[in-house]
């Protein structure tokens, strides 16, 4: 059956020396007669490729020397290599390839995760896309290390077991990258919620590990040939959680520092970064100090000739290196010790040692003070011992010299000794700091992270590498066994017949070289030898293991003594024996290592014992019966028992595997070196895992999914609920042989390349189904175009038919029409000829009697310009005679004047000269200036006399008015009278014509008087208020009685009420008082009185002042209670007052004569009620006369009348119950509130959704009148809590209407308050409250309470919107994304088939969500919130859909196809309707970039042009979010895939440093409600001041407040 599904055209892979695997089709096969088969294939390169075997082998072998078969295009670039149905080398390399050209570096196999590097920067780690793996399934979103990290944490929840996270690779591969984007994961996405609120809410620890990344890789990493941060020690990390699985600590092992970096670096490597980050960032003073002035200067530094890395600030690394180290708790101090102790290192470097035989080391070697002074070491003794070596024998000790190269070994042993132990050190502080006593008594449970190198080989490979390799056979071993592990449990879960599977198994060569006598045993026994040699070392080898046993993992080069070969699980690795036993030693000489141990510096002495604490503890674990025994141990050693020890470790956890791989040398972005990767997947074991898969099922399906593949290769009788009774009909169908699947309980399991044979049987059968659906569709179109033409045959006969008919009634009418185009023709010349002669005629009379009427015209002008020409001609001499004449006249009289001038000046002259005439001028000055003396006294008589005239002139200009309107009615009469009767005779109509303007002429003067007299009057204001400055300054000498706080307060409420009366009777005067000030006032005693009209114009214009002052400015003053009554005359002038309105109190203003008699009066408190207020009046008036209050005290107690109309002492009594105020505020109006239910059908008035507010805004208006500033301020604090509380107190989908509810009468209530602002003006609220008022405080007290309702406001709208957006969050993905609601394109991804059966669907659908969107829409129209929130609050929520549909859509490859993109454009646009039908058009703007994702979707991407108009159509989505889109897209069936070019030409347009290029849109915080910007001020409606629900009880104060105030 196998060699059946090679057709022609079926494509293979081939072997090729450049690309690894060469794809080529089946052009010809020949199966002979003796079972010899050749098949010819012929790749793209025009290329033949033969295949010649017999059946007879291809049987024996299993199908396997058959070629490779290539999968389908629909399932190249597959996200997980199992998923193939041909599962082999070629198949996973021409996979990871595609998705690499496609830029996707991530891709499953199995349980391994691989990881190619792009060798470019990515946007796949930032934020947004850890909250997108955070808490989704393995398999949901494409591959990534975010997933494997997600998998790991939640199986250690869900199992209750540590984990570990294996990152390997070989250098250059990001591996450490990898890993250190892991541990930011857990970090970071630990929370749960949003990127704002992760990012702000990392704990102290989590940023501590964060921060041992910098450390680590500047003391550990360093740039190589293959990598600029290549980790040079193995990692291994375990991060800790307690019980409620937070992260609480980390501890870190580290494996294998390569010290011989320290000392040496091949061409074109760097050392460790840390010593180039301190040369480049120390501080100048430091640099001096430790001599760091340049890298040059150093040989520790310059061997490898590179000095920087591009792209890379060493001196900012210094900086983040410094911060990461106080973040893990190290002090600057401790720090500094730290770089010393580095200078010190590479100044060791510097040390020169010369000499030919001896060596020799001057005194003076400044590099040699420095570090011996920095060591804290004897420099003596240091030289002495870098050059000579000391031998203890029994008897005595032997010093001899060392010759320069063994010099140079013990001063490099000296630098790598201490560079080790200060490593070590590091590590142990950062896991003191990480991981203390008090955290590891709450350590739950652990997930480990391994960064490890992997497997090398080089053309010399040295003990580093034997190490290396060593490990990765150990991981090798355990993640074979792991994998088979899977694979058994798998079937035995499933209950499924199977056989033990082979693999192949790397023990023999483990034991080989961890053995009793392998490999590390022979070394360390060769190093603890005095006379120990690498070649004795080798030797032993050879003869150790040059044995038949290990035959197959040991072999010796055929041209070398020095080096053997070792066949490991990737590849066969020669190493070198030179160096290993120094390298495995790497130990001191006891002299040098007592010297630096007993140093005076301490720092340097904590780091060497803690490093000798861990080397002690590591020998200790390797080996319990070599404890005993007082030696060193050897560097193998400690490797050995720390990787037993990692491996322990590994074995106790469930293990998650991430192989990285490095895709080219030259480290170029996005190169693909095909044979370089080929050999990474078998080093990395990831082919021998296909190996292990498809040695048994590789292929696995579970039902659900098997049957809606394949549910159409069996006929609909068997269709059902019963998956697997289906799922064994197809495959009885199809299938013949039983032993190529099986069944299990979830999932059926096929062999390798059976799945092949399954869609092959699927295309054919859709095939065949479409040729059908194509044939009868032909037929269809055959037999519609056969009517069409019958019909058009039948259409044309009848066509001819008429149109022969037509022309024969043409003809009948043409001759019929002639005869009667002749008749009128004849009939039509004729006529024309009589009109043509009668109008000849016409025409020539008519030019005859013209030509005589132009004749007479012409003589008529001629004579009429000859006699005008004449009279102009007569005027014209009469004038000039005139004018002659008279210039003749005067110029004799001009003559005889000047004549007699001239002699009158000679006689004036001679007068002037005599003295008379000087007298006589003076005499006539004297006399004027007694003249202006006599007029300025008259002057001054008629200004005294002015002052008694202002009055009568004011009631003469009043009695004219009224007689003139008395005239102007009784004229009006008279006019209207006299209009009624016709006949009018003139004379009287003459008589009141005059009489009116004799009216007017009056009615002007007096208007002339009144303005003088306005003027007047404004004088004598003026002088009044001169007058009033004078008595307030007396009054402010004054010394005034003390009396107690209830009279002060007392005199307070009063003159609160005469303020209030004054307001009143301004209003019904129609005089503005708000220019007087409204306080005491004072008149003169010695003053004259003014005239009677005079003085009364003062008491109707300062009839509102209720003080005055007598002799004696020191009596106490106070204003009669509002029930004086008015006077009906002052001083025995009649009070002229002009009558009330309706409102306005007519016994409120007092008696101004009384007060004018000094009496003081002494009202009670007014917490008293009004009748208690009138009595303690009537009882203090007994101090006057009897006939003075008998004429204007009643006695009576007040009606019920009168207390209507004098209510501000009842509003001051409710005023001051300030308790029951609060209750019925806080209890009745806000927490027992019934919120009218939104009905846009039935739409309630503003004043039915507004009381509240109107209602709080009343009686905080009075209270600011009446002056009640603190009781005001409590109550306002009270009501905003309990509306906050109301607001926040109710969850879930009720939030909508409550919060809705008073979000809108909060901003009405803002709106009553700056209202009430501006109406209270300053002298209002101190004629109230009496000039000691302080308006500072009322000023401060608004501002404080208007910034308050804003937050308030903000509160209620931030809380909401929390709410809102968590309610919509869980409807975003299945409504807008999931949901299918337009028919014909509905997809298969979420169970097509099924779906018909069952008919289920998302969660939530499009009607949700708009449902959703109605009734917050409905909320908010309905309790009238403005326009402007209403914007606010739709456009946050639409953002948010258009934000989580497009991230979401974005990381769902499956989601990706042109029929998905079509559903969501549908759902798009209902909401694009639901908002042009609610007058939100910027709501759309909102979702344009997922609309614009759609669109991508579902446009043509098969050429470049095509491409750009993408980019035309698609301008609002990044290069980077269009290049996912594109590399995500998943074909249908039929459908052309996407070629790499176009993936690389969209891969181009890609910025790699831009800021704006990102992937995913920015998050909405579902905490964060959005910008909130307060309305403009709502244009109140008072009347709702006056509404008060019926239903609405045990609020009687406020009613009543309300009854006094507005009614």
């Amino acid at each position: 059956m196998a060699l059946d599904t090679y057709i022609k055209g079926t494509q293979c892979w081939f072997t090729d020396d450049k690309e690894g695997w060469i794809s080529a089709a089946l052009s010809t096969k020949d199966v002979a007669a003796d079972g010899k088969v050749t098949m010819t294939f012929v790749d793209d390169n025009g290329k033949d490729h033969v295949f010649s075997s017999t059946l007879a082998k291809i049987e024996e072998s299993k199908n396997e020397l058959l070629p490779p078969m290539r999968n389908p295009p629909l399932l190249e670039g597959t996200e997980d290599l199992t998923n193939l149905s041909f599962l082999n080398e070629p198949a996973v390399l021409s996979n990871i390839k595609t998705r690499y050209s496609h830029c996707n570096i991530y891709t499953y196999s199995g349980i391994v995760l691989i990881a190619a590097n792009p060798f470019a920067r990515v946007n796949l780690y930032s934020q947004d896309i850890i909250q997108a793996y955070s808490g989704r399934r393995r398999g949901e979103l494409e591959p990534h290390l975010f997933a494997i990290a997600e998998d790991a944490y939640r199986c250690m929840i869900r199992d209750e077991k540590n984990q570990t996270i294996v990152v390997s690779g070989e250098s250059g591969a990001g591996k450490t990258v990898s890993a250190k984007f892991i541990m930011r994961y857990f970090a970071t996405a630990d929370d749960g919620g949003n990127s704002d609120a992760s990012k702000a809410g990392m704990s102290e620890t989590e940023e501590q590990i964060l921060a041992t990344n910098p450390i680590m890789e500047a003391f550990g990493n360093a740039k190589t040939t293959r990598n600029d941060n290549s980790s040079r020690f193995g990692k291994f990390t375990e991060i800790q959680f307690d019980k409620e699985r937070n992260i609480i600590g980390a501890r870190i092992r580290t494996y294998l520092l390569e010290r011989s970096r320290l000392v040496y670096q091949p061409e074109h490597e760097r050392n460790y970064h840390i010593f180039y980050q301190l040369v480049a960032g120390a501080p100048p003073s430091e640099k001096k100090e430790l001599d760091l002035q340049s890298i040059q200067q150093f040989h520790y530094l310059k061997q490898g000739g590179v000095q920087t890395i591009n792209g890379v600030d060493d001196a900012a690394e210094f900086e983040i290196t410094q911060r990461a180290l106080s973040t893990i708790g190290i002090s600057v101090q401790v720090q500094w010790f730290i770089f010393r102790l580095l200078a010190a290192l590479i100044h060791i470097g510097n040390i020169q040692v010369t000499g030919r035989n001896d060596a020799i080391i001057s005194d003076e070697d400044p590099s040699l003070v420095i570090a011996s002074k920095v060591l804290g070491i004897p420099l003596s003794e240091f030289k002495k011992w870098l050059v000579k070596k000391q031998i203890t024998t029994r008897s005595e000790k032997i010093v001899s010299n060392l010759k320069p190269d063994q010099a140079l070994i013990v001063r490099d042993s000296v630098a790598k000794y201490i560079y080790s132990s200060l490593f070590d050190w590091l590590v142990n502080n950062i896991n003191a700091s990480l991981s203390s006593e008090a955290v590891a008594s709450k350590i739950h449970s652990f997930i480990g992270v391994l960064d490890i190198y992997g497997f090398e080989h080089f053309k010399k490979n040295s003990f580093e590498q034997f190490c290396i390799n060593y490990a990765n056979e150990k991981l090798q071993q355990e993640f074979n066994q792991h994998v088979f592990k899977l694979e058994q449990e798998e079937y035995v879960r499933e209950k499924i017949d199977w056989k033990f599977i082979e693999f192949s198994d790397n023990q023999p060569c483990i034991e080989m070289i961890e053995g009793k006598l392998g490999v590390l045993s022979l070394l360390d026994e060769e190093s603890r030898m005095p006379s120990g040699s690498d070649q004795g070392w080798c030797n032993k080898l050879f003869s150790q293991l040059g044995t038949e046993k290990h035959k197959k993992w040991f072999t010796k080069p055929r041209f070398s003594n020095a080096a053997f070969t070792i066949n490991h699980y990737a590849h066969a690795v020669t190493y070198d024996c030179d160096g290993f036993l120094e390298k495995n030693k790497d130990t001191l000489p006891d002299e040098l290592l007592n010297l630096i141990k007993n140093s005076d510096n301490e720092f340097l002495e904590e780091v060497l014992m803690t490093s000798a604490t861990i080397g002690a503890g590591g020998s200790m674990s390797e080996d319990k019966r070599k404890s005993v025994i007082n030696r060193k141990p050897t560097l193998g050693a400690i490797f050995k028992g720390s990787l037993i020890q990692l491996m322990d470790t590994i074995n106790s956890t469930n293990v998650h595997y991430i192989r990285c791989l490095k895709p080219n040398e030259a480290k170029q972005p996005w190169v693909f070196d095909a044979p370089m990767v080929l050999g990474q997947l078998r080093a990395c074991g990831v082919l021998e895992t296909i190996r292990i898969s498809c040695a048994g099922y590789p292929s696995r399906w579970s039902f659900p999914e098997f049957v809606e593949r394949y549910y159409m290769l069996v006929n609909s009788e068997h269709w059902g609920f019963d998956t697997q009774k289906m799922c064994s009909a197809i495959l009885e169908a199809t299938i013949k042989e039983a032993d190529k699947y099986q069944v299990g309980l979830t999932k059926i399991f096929f062999r390798a390349g059976l799945l092949a044979y399954m869609e092959k049987l699927r295309t054919d059968k859709l095939n065949a189904y479409a040729t059908l659906i194509q044939k009868n569709m032909r037929r269809f179109v055959c037999q519609k175009r056969y009517q069409i033409v019958r019909r058009a045959a039948i259409k044309l006969q009848c066509l001819a038919r008429k149109l022969q008919a037509e022309k024969s009634m043409r003809e009948l009418r043409l001759e019929r029409s002639a005869l009667l185009l002749q008749t009128f023709l004849r009939g039509y010349v004729q006529r024309k000829k009589f009109v043509d002669s009668r109008n000849h005629v016409l025409r020539m009379q008519c030019a005859i009697r013209a030509k005589n009427a132009r004749a007479n015209f012409q003589t008529l002008r001629e004579h009429a310009g000859a006699t005008k020409i004449q009279q102009i001609w007569r005027g014209i001499m009469a004038r000039r005679q005139y004018k002659k004449e008279i210039r003749s006249v005067i110029l004799v009289q001009s003559c005889i004047r000047r004549n007699k001038a001239r002699k009158e000046l000679l006689s004036l002259k001679a007068e002037a000269r005599s003295v008379n005439h000087l007298k006589e001028v003076s005499y006539k000055l004297e006399g004027k200036v007694v003249e202006l003396t006599r007029a300025l006294d008259l002057a001054h008589q008629q200004n005294k006399s002015f002052d008694s005239q202002v009055a009568s002139l004011e009631s003469q200009v009043r009695l004219w008015k009224e007689k003139y309107e008395l005239s102007q009615q009784s004229k009006s009469k008279e006019i209207a009278h006299a209009a009624e009767n016709p006949t009018v005779p003139k004379n009287e109509f003459e008589t009141l014509k005059a009489a009116n303007v004799e009216l007017q002429s009056k009615y002007n003067e007096s208007v002339e008087k009144v303005r003088t007299l306005d003027q007047e009057i404004a004088k004598l204001t003026e002088s009044l208020a001169k007058t009033k400055e004078e008595i307030n300054k007396l009054a402010a000498q004054a010394k005034v009685k003390p009396e107690d706080s209830e009279t002060v307060t007392a005199l307070k409420r009063e003159n609160q009420y005469v303020r209030e009366q004054l307001a009143q009777l301004s209003k019904a005067t129609g005089r503005d008082t708000s220019s007087f000030p409204v306080t005491s006032r004072a008149v003169a005693p010695n003053s004259q009185p003014q005239s009677n009209s005079v003085h009364n114009h003062n008491i109707d214009k300062f009839e509102n002042s209720y003080s005055f002052a007598k002799e004696t400015i020191h009596k106490t003053v106070t204003a009669l209670p509002p029930s004086v009554p008015v006077p009906h005359h002052v001083n025995g002038v009649k009070a002229a007052l002009p009558p009330r309105a309706g409102r306005n109190r007519s016994n409120s203003t007092p008696d101004i004569a009384s007060l004018e008699n000094g009496v003081l009066f002494k009202p009670q408190k007014t917490t008293n009620s009004v009748f208690d207020n009138l009595d303690n009046h009537s009882r203090t008036a007994k101090t006057m006369s009897n006939d003075d209050w008998s004429r204007r005290l009643p006695r009576s107690r007040p009606s019920i009348h009168s207390l209507i109309e004098q209510p501000e002492v009842e509003i001051m009594r409710i005023l001051e119950d300030e308790e029951g105020l609060q209750e019925e505020i806080l209890g009745g109006l806000i927490k027992n509130m019934k919120i009218p239910s939104p009905s846009l059908s039935n739409l309630p008035l503003i004043k039915e959704i507004m009381f509240p507010a109107h209602l709080i805004g009343l009686l905080t208006t009075q209270m600011w009148k009446y002056g009640y500033i603190k009781e005001s301020e409590r109550l306002m604090i009270n009501v905003m809590q309990a509306i906050q509380q109301q607001s926040m107190a109710i969850v879930g989908d009720d939030t909508i209407i409550p919060c809705a509810y008073w979000l809108s009468n909060v901003h009405e209530l803002l709106s009553l308050i700056c209202i009430s602002e501006q109406e209270i003006t300053r002298e209002e609220l101190m004629a109230r409250r009496g000039d000691n008022y302080d308006w500072s405080e009322y000023e401060q007290l608004v501002s404080t309470v208007k910034y308050e309702l804003e937050c308030l406001e903000y509160n209620i709208f931030h809380v909401w919107m929390k709410s809102l957006k968590k309610q919509l969050n869980k409807m975003i993905i299945p409504a807008i994304i999931e949901s299918q609601a337009l028919p014909g394109f509905i997809t298969n991804d979420s169970g097509r088939f099924f779906n018909k059966l069952i008919g289920s669907g998302p969660t939530f659908s499009m009607d949700d969500l708009l449902m959703l969107f109605n009734k917050i829409w409905k909320a908010m129209s309905c309790y009238y919130v403005e326009h402007s929130v209403v914007r606010q609050v739709m456009t946050e929520l639409l953002k948010m859909v258009g934000v989580t549909g497009f991230n979401d859509l974005l990381m769902r490859r499956n989601f990706c196809t042109w029929k998905r993109a079509m559903q969501i454009q549908y759902n798009i646009t209902r909401i694009e309707e639901w908002c042009k039908g609610h007058d939100l058009p910027e709501g759309t703007l909102q979702l344009e970039h997922l609309m614009q994702a759609t669109k991508l979707l579902q446009l043509k991407k098969a050429s470049h042009n095509d491409i750009e108009i993408i980019y035309d159509v698609c301008w609002m989505l990044t290069p980077t979010q269009v290049q996912k889109l594109v590399q995500n897209y998943m074909i249908a069936d039929y459908e052309v895939p996407v070629s790499p070019d176009l993936i690389k030409a969209i891969a181009q347009r890609v910025a790699a440093n831009e800021k704006n290029d990102t992937l995913m849109l920015d998050a909405i915080s579902l905490e964060d409600a959005g910008s909130f910007e307060t309305p403009e001020i709502r244009d109140v409606d008072l009347d709702g001041e006056r509404y008060l629900p019926a239903w609405l009880v045990n609020l009687s104060r406020l009613k009543s407040l309300m009854h006094l105030v507005v009614v």
